[in-house]
Order: structure tokens, then C-alpha cells, then sequence
């Protein structure tokens, strides 16, 4: 069954990049932002990470953690943290569980070819777990604003 707004969002526990371990539990009693991004070091995907980096202190000012999540290796999420001073966590699921139960890994196509990959989704989880909003296949531009401005 696909995640949907006001159902309790999946469990998990992922590498982030510095190699320690994050779960959805460990955010409780907070709101969450996950946003979901196909590659790191990509133009879209950079532009996205930087916005919320940026905003980190005025979502956490608002009591929302924020976490990127792709399907990147660990050590590559770190260097693409470190290249552009990245002030928030990501999180890698190279084994895509957690990105499948999300409902965000699947069928993509780029220049008549098909492949598998991440859908750029951003959801917000309120304090107690459940998906509060869904934005769906995002477009990046403002993205990061409209996310700070629904979780004020």
C-alpha cells in the first residue's frame, strides 16, 4: 500500500553519511522533514541539499529535523556533504527497503530509456510519526522555502 497523508510513516534505520546510524524513532517528539533526492553531486540534487542546508537553523527554529535521503553509498553522501558544506544529515539506503516502503524507488525514464531510481518526494512526519504532507515528483525551485513554510 502507498504512504498516504495521515497514516504512520515506515520505520527505519539508515546510515547517515559521517557512518552512524538514524532511525525514525530516534526523531520522535519532533516534526521531520525526509526529502528524498535521486543522486548525489547532480544539479538538481545540489541545488535542492543547499536550499535546505541553508534554512537548517530556521527548520530547526521551528522544531523540524530535516534528513536527504538517497540511494548514494555512504562514503559518497560524505564527500558531497563535505564539497558544499551541507549543514543538515543524509541518509544512504543503498539496499532501497526503506526508499520502496516510502513508495519513492521505481520505473523512471530519461531520454527514451527506462531505469530504476528515486522519485524526488519530500514528506512531512509530525511529532508523532504520521505522514502530515506529501509533495510529490518535486520541482526544486522555492521547494525548500515552501517545505520551512509548511512546518512553521
Amino acid at each position: 500500500m502507498p504512504i498516504q497523508e495521515g497514516k504512520a510513516a515506515p520505520a527505519f534505520t539508515l546510515e547517515d553519511a559521517s557512518g552512524k546510524k538514524v532511525s525514525l524513532s530516534d526523531l520522535a517528539g519532533k516534526d521531520v522533514i525526509l526529502y528524498f533526492y535521486p543522486k548525489d553531486d547532480t544539479p538538481g540534487c545540489t541545488v535542492e541539499s543547499k536550499a535546505f542546508s541553508s534554512l537548517s537553523k530556521a527548520f530547526a527554529k521551528a522544531g523540524t529535523a530535516v534528513l536527504g535521503v538517497s540511494a548514494d553509498p555512504v562514503k559518497a553522501q560524505d564527500a558531497f556533504k563535505a564539497k558544499h558544506g551541507l549543514a543538515i544529515p543524509l541518509a544512504s539506503d543503498e539496499t532501497h527497503r526503506m526508499l520502496e516502503a516510502y513508495g519513492v524507488w521505481g520505473e523512471k525514464s530519461m531520454y527514451g530509456k527506462t531505469f530504476m531510481g528515486i522519485t524526488r518526494t519530500t514528506l512531512l512526519l509530525d511529532r508523532d510519526g504520521r505522514i502530515a504532507r506529501i509533495w510529490p515528483k518535486v520541482k526544486v525551485e522555492g521547494h525548500a522555502e515552501e517545505v520551512l513554510a509548511a512546518a512553521k
